[in-house]
């Protein structure tokens, strides 16, 4: 039987940085996008206004996907895995995911 746990900011389990990964996911075609790194205000943020929020590593501030490029990233739902230290977020991505001009971040194989 699944257990049913109620949803709450702080049962997630963000790592040493205060940093949860999210993995961005068209979600009509299932293609994997993006990966990005959010904290609890970014999450916040990205709830509030609809679109993706995310931390940035390197610049150290937040950005929202899309507010230079045009691209946004229209939430269509999260969910987070079993251990409660990853989310899935599925959107409808306006324009290109990469800041390098491909569809997905993920166009390079090994």
């Amino acid at each position: 039987m699944k257990k049913k746990i109620k949803f709450n900011l702080k049962n997630l389990k963000f790592d040493k940085y205060g940093l949860i990964p999210a993995i961005i996911q068209d979600y009509k075609s299932g293609e994997v996008l993006m990966l990005g790194f959010m904290n609890v205000i970014s999450l916040r943020r990205t709830l509030k206004l609809g679109k993706t929020c995310f931390w940035s590593r390197s610049r150290r501030e937040y950005w929202i996907k899309g507010a230079t490029s045009g691209n946004y990233q229209f939430v269509k739902s999260i969910t987070y895995d079993c251990d409660m230290d990853a989310l899935l977020i599925k959107v409808r991505q306006i324009g290109v995911a990469c800041h390098t001009g491909n569809r997905s971040c993920f166009y390079r194989k090994i």
